[in-house]
């Protein structure tokens, strides 16, 4: 087994297990809040549904161990800096009694940051066939996010995370646990590429807090199926723009690669314009994105129980990643940069 340190132990630990009722009492005490807990599949966190007496619903989190108080801090402050400027549907953040953000929790010796958000309703874009439309309002909502976000700074936006893209080049550590030879083959060469084409650009491109996991679980339509909004911030980070992007454009598999991807940059492109330079890298950010999923992928198998539930659902989820680099890496870069330069006039 790996050393599990720094941004691998933030994904590998367990995330916590403690009894709900004692969650419930810790929520009733300093939240005031009480009902119906639901547990909620969750990577990092202890996660449930709450709906409370009086008929609202909110999501409660509590916060593993091994993120520092003040990672957490940062995810508090995007949602309140994004409640703030209006622009974008995401949860609110709803404080103690004690007008603070967060509460505490304690148990086998370990302390928790407990926090509450508005719970939003509508459909996960993943649980809907997505087309053209929907990839459409995906890439307004994320731009209008992004937008949002700049220039929001604070102390905890460099958290340790292996799903950062910054960090792609220590998935190598990882390149063992695929049994897969043509995998592991095209998981080596995207990360080679992302060496190569993209880590000598990185220090000249635009850079801010992104939402940092924009997947099709994370953003939430409306009845009309168009209008989008923006659930779990954990993985945000200070980072190039155009990682959130990349992103969000490896969650729109098809069977012609670009077949959503081109309506999505358009729709991006025309609320916060994509510079050449960051188009000029997107295939190699795509294609890294895509061999961080296929990596820690494979690295959970080894490291979760056979039952753990959010290893379950990542072997159902994502296995689709595997498929979608081999298609991206037929399509090829000339091909992939050339086409999207049409749709966004970019040069």
């Amino acid at each position: 087994m790996d050393k599990l340190t720094g941004a691998f132990a933030s994904v590998a630990a367990n995330a916590p297990a403690i009894p709900a009722e004692l969650v419930r009492q810790a929520i009733r005490d300093q939240f005031g809040l009480d009902g119906e807990f639901t547990s909620l599949v969750s990577e990092r966190d202890q996660n449930f549904h709450l709906h409370t007496t009086c008929g609202r619903q909110y999501v409660v989190k509590v916060t593993s161990a091994v993120e520092p108080h003040i990672v957490s801090d940062f995810h508090l402050g995007v949602l309140m800096h994004l409640e703030v400027s209006g622009t974008t549907s995401t949860p609110h953040v709803v404080r103690t009694m004690a007008s603070t953000s967060a509460g505490r929790i304690q148990h086998a010796r370990q302390a928790h940051v407990l926090r509450v958000v508005s719970y939003l309703e509508g459909t996960p874009l993943a649980a809907v066939g997505i087309d053209a439309g929907a990839a459409s309002c995906f890439g307004t909502e994320l731009a209008r996010l992004d937008s949002a976000l700049q220039g929001f700074r604070h102390p905890g936006e460099h958290p340790l995370l292996l799903w950062d893209l910054q960090r792609a080049l220590e998935l190598r550590a990882l390149a063992h646990h695929i049994d897969s030879e043509s995998t592991a083959r095209a998981v080596a060469v995207a990360i080679d590429d992302f060496e190569r084409y993209v880590v000598p650009k990185l220090a000249s491109l635009r850079r801010q807090v992104v939402h940092g996991d924009a997947n099709p679980g994370n953003v939430l339509l409306d009845e009309s199926g168009r209008a989008c909004s923006f659930i779990d911030f954990g993985d945000s980070v200070y980072a190039p723009l155009i990682f959130d992007v990349a992103i969000a454009s490896s969650y729109l598999r098809s069977v012609e690669p670009l077949a959503l991807i081109r309506p999505f940059i358009a729709a991006y492109h025309a609320v916060l314009p994509i510079l050449a330079d960051e188009l000029e890298i997107l295939f190699d950010l795509v294609r890294a994105r895509l061999a961080t999923t296929i990596s820690i992928l494979y690295w959970r198998l080894a490291e979760r129980d056979a039952g753990d539930a959010y290893r379950e659902k990542s072997l159902q989820t994502e296995g689709q990643a595997i498929h979608f680099l081999d298609a991206l890496d037929a399509l090829g870069r000339d091909n992939f940069v050339s086409t999207l330069r049409s749709v966004t006039g970019v040069c």
